[in-house]
């Protein structure tokens, strides 16, 4: 997505006049990651999209939903359903406190910049500079050992006092560790979570997002008021991902959320990390199929200044060039393709799936099928097929296979 100018045209509307058509451009139905890549190679400014008229828009391929909402903006027609939802976020990110960083904004974090599917809009609650230093992100299993625990807290501490701002998801287990690591060492920490950022989840961290709010910041690309919900979470995750240089993984089982956004960070050019555990310990096999995969073994902090150093200065913020240390983007699908146990012996879709993760797995087959067939096959716009893919590999009923994705039942 081309980098946006500063200069968007201005549209008189209830919201500040730059963050409001961000806002605006976030909220349009039937808009995909695939379809505003296409949208964007006509385009010099995704904003400019909000200035087009009916003819236009209809040349574009939109949806008659887009094209709706678009003129709507337009009209400043505060009843249209999707303009009156962006003026409630609005009032309600103004009377919580809740900060809108868009990538209309100079600084939007500039890690973020290179992924492919950038979220338009940032709701933050703290210290909105932090989210342009130099993170790794520190994940694992929400059902840690207590050595996994003592490892996440340890290394957190360690990281921060060498300068690097620890990142995770403030989960149960491993990410809460992290955070209060590096927190109890004097340092801040940034949580990237599920939910908007005016909902704790869990409960049990309502005091450490207190903590955090205080002495670093907590960011989510879902509007205040958003739950919890299974599919936010593989979301939540490109953004840890995608904000940190590295990604170290402390202890995860081979189904583990954990080995996605291992998965997420080598498709975005970031390092993979992962401590080594006892042969004995379940939730060890994840990180020692990650490290059979080329993933950096971690003993100490050294080993990942090793593999950052080269590329890492304190003053700047790296290019982010896929393949460069570790594994490359070329290996990422063998690379998290975690052996499966267990499976399912029937080709039943499980009663606990939604329709559109049972669409995606009645149209996969026993050989690689390219996102780009699953999206025609299903109907599903890229961002809501990446979802399902992700909750299905979760599930252990699909694998990454190179060219795409296939049944492992």
């Amino acid at each position: 997505m081309p980098s946006p100018r500063t200069s968007a045209p201005c549209v008189a509307t209830p919201f500040d006049a730059t963050k409001g058509h961000w806002l605006a451009l976030s909220l349009l139905p039937g808009l995909g990651v695939k379809r505003w890549h296409v949208i964007c190679e006509h385009l010099d400014n995704p904003v400019e999209l909000l200035t087009m008229g009916p003819a236009t828009l209809k040349a574009l391929g939109l949806p008659p939903t887009t094209c709706e909402a678009v003129l709507a903006w337009q009209r400043q027609d505060l009843r249209h359903e999707r303009i009156l939802r962006a003026s409630d976020i609005w009032r309600r990110c103004q009377d919580e406190g809740i900060e809108l960083l868009t990538q209309g904004c100079q600084d939007y974090p500039v890690a973020l910049r290179t992924i492919h599917d950038a979220p338009f809009v940032l709701y933050l609650k703290g210290e909105r500079s932090l989210l342009n230093r130099h993170q790794i992100g520190i994940v694992g299993s929400r059902n840690a050992t207590r050595g996994g625990l003592d490892h996440a807290r340890q290394f957190a501490a360690a990281l921060s006092h060498r300068g690097y701002l620890v990142t995770s998801g403030m989960a149960l287990g491993v990410d809460g560790e992290a955070h209060a690591g590096a927190l109890d060492a004097g340092f801040p920490t940034i949580a990237v979570i599920g939910t908007g950022v005016d909902v704790i989840y869990p409960r049990q961290h309502r005091g450490l997002a207190a903590r955090i709010v205080e002495n670093g910041a907590i960011v989510s690309d879902f509007p205040p008021g958003t739950a919890p919900k299974a599919a936010h979470f593989p979301q939540r995750n490109r953004l840890i991902s995608g904000l940190s240089q590295g990604i170290l993984v402390v202890e995860a089982s081979p189904r583990s959320g954990s080995l996605i956004t291992a998965r997420l960070a080598l498709e975005q050019g970031r390092e993979v990390f992962a401590i080594p555990g006892s042969i004995h310990n379940p939730l060890a096999r994840g990180c020692h199929h990650l490290i059979r995969q080329g993933a950096k073994l971690v003993e100490s902090v050294a080993d990942i200044e090793e593999e950052l150093t080269a590329w890492w200065s304190a003053d700047s913020t790296p290019d982010v060039v896929p393949g460069q240390h570790g594994m490359s983007r070329a290996q990422a699908p063998k690379a998290i393709s975690a052996p499966r146990k267990g499976l399912l012996t029937e080709l039943a879709c499980p009663d606990h799936l939604e329709d559109r993760e049972i669409a995606v797995l009645k149209a996969l087959g026993y050989d690689p099928v390219s996102t780009d067939d699953l999206c025609v096959a299903t109907g599903l716009p890229a961002d809501k097929l990446m979802q399902a893919l992700l909750m299905l590999e979760m599930e252990g009923l699909v694998d990454v296979a190179p060219g795409g994705f296939q049944r492992v039942v």
